[in-house]
């Protein structure tokens, strides 16, 4: 059974009356790889910051292993942090970047020397000890940085965006690492990102949040597969979000046709929102009693295209293998595992269109040099 290790139980964060957190409620439990994941503004680095005790909450009790730690200082508490800067000390060489923490605590030089060499070896940097940080790629300024933060065995690595500066390919491998060095080390990470592939990559458990409030918690499989808002289920990939009404058990309608779903637990005839995945729906040939849709845009992907096609007034997005002409008359098949049913929230009606992403491709085509003319 799994250890909780930290514990926010009903924290607030007012700055200037302004609410950055709204009462949240967040178990981490030891050895996990736990994400924060939102957008710009949705209170994920001010949580961050208050489990690393760099904020104190304006209400609210933060526990570590048991005991409460609001006026714990950052510097009492077994946690560490990486910054997306990582804050090198640009004239000393990555062994003493390493070794500075562990000098300031006046540990023996033997005992220094053998945990600087052990997290070299851990990080994939082992005979760069001797090199100047500011000869190195951004990668292995990250893995300096990380190592520097885990010299010190705290039992958590607190990681705020740190792989914001990458290009996408070193992001990637980073990622890996990342993992790699989380399962090596078995502490707890606690990972802020608006990246929504990076956080369903890396995480046992991701927290998804919006406006100071936490939308949903769960493993990325189950916020993926069962978002339980349309916030979530468009922040997380590509959604669409369709008005529908639910006429009994496992049985949905919309845009006039019922279909089968694996949902319950809705009141007879309760409007709904109802997500279908672009990747989860199936072209077949129009009429059979399948949806009719219209082609409106093909965008090239490289393993595959975005379709787009109107659904009488609405817009879906289609992900596909199979090359459709503009203009052509297609039907849609849905299985029942491919559509998902939701309670209407304060973000139905919000998301789920794609009319204003084809208009924005529909303008690219128009005019391809727009952008190069405005610079």
């Amino acid at each position: 059974m799994a250890k909780e290790l930290i514990r926010l139980q009903n924290v607030s964060m007012q700055f200037d009356g302004e609410t950055v957190l709204d009462n949240i409620s967040l178990t981490i439990n030891d050895h996990e790889f736990l994400t924060l994941l939102g957008p710009s503004g949705c209170g994920k680095t001010t949580t961050l910051r208050i489990i690393g005790g760099f904020q104190t909450p304006t209400s609210g009790d933060v526990f570590f292993d048991g005991a409460r730690i609001n006026d714990v200082p950052p510097y009492r508490r077994k946690i560490n942090t990486v910054f997306q800067k990582y804050a090198l000390f640009p004239h000393l060489d990555v062994y003493d970047n390493i070794a500075f923490g562990l000098r300031v605590s006046k540990l023996p030089e033997p005992e220094v020397d053998k945990r600087v060499m052990e997290m070299l070896e851990i990080v994939s940097l082992r005979g760069f000890q001797n090199r100047k940080v500011t000869s190195l790629s951004g990668g292995q300024q990250q893995r300096v940085a990380i190592a520097r933060a885990l010299v010190n065995q705290p039992k958590v690595l607190l990681l705020d965006e740190p792989l914001g500066a990458l290009d996408m390919r070193l992001r990637k491998d980073m990622q890996n690492e990342l993992k790699r060095i989380q399962q090596a080390l078995e502490i707890t990470f606690i990972y802020v990102t608006h990246d929504q592939e990076e956080a369903l990559a890396m995480s046992d458990t991701v927290v998804v949040m919006d406006k100071g409030c936490i939308q949903q918690i769960g493993s990325p499989v189950s916020i993926y597969n069962e978002p339980e808002n349309a916030f979530v289920a468009d922040f997380i990939g590509e959604s669409n979000i369709l008005d529908g009404i639910m006429r009994k058990d496992y049985e949905v309608e919309f845009f006039g046709h019922r279909y089968q779903c694996l949902d319950k637990g809705f009141a007879k005839n309760e409007p709904v929102d109802v997500v279908i995945r672009p990747e989860d729906i199936d072209i077949v040939p129009p009429g059979g009693g399948y949806l009719s849709a219209t082609v409106t845009n093909v965008i090239f992907k490289g393993t595959f295209y975005d379709t787009f096609v109107d659904v009488g007034d609405f817009k879906w997005l289609i992900q596909t293998t199979d090359f459709h002409e503009i203009g052509d008359v297609i039907g849609i098949s849905l299985d029942p595992d491919a559509i998902h049913v939701m309670k209407k929230s304060q973000y139905s009606e919000q998301f789920g269109d794609y009319s204003s992403y084809s208009a924005e491709y529909d303008e690219m085509e128009e005019d391809p040099e727009g952008e190069a003319d405005e610079e």
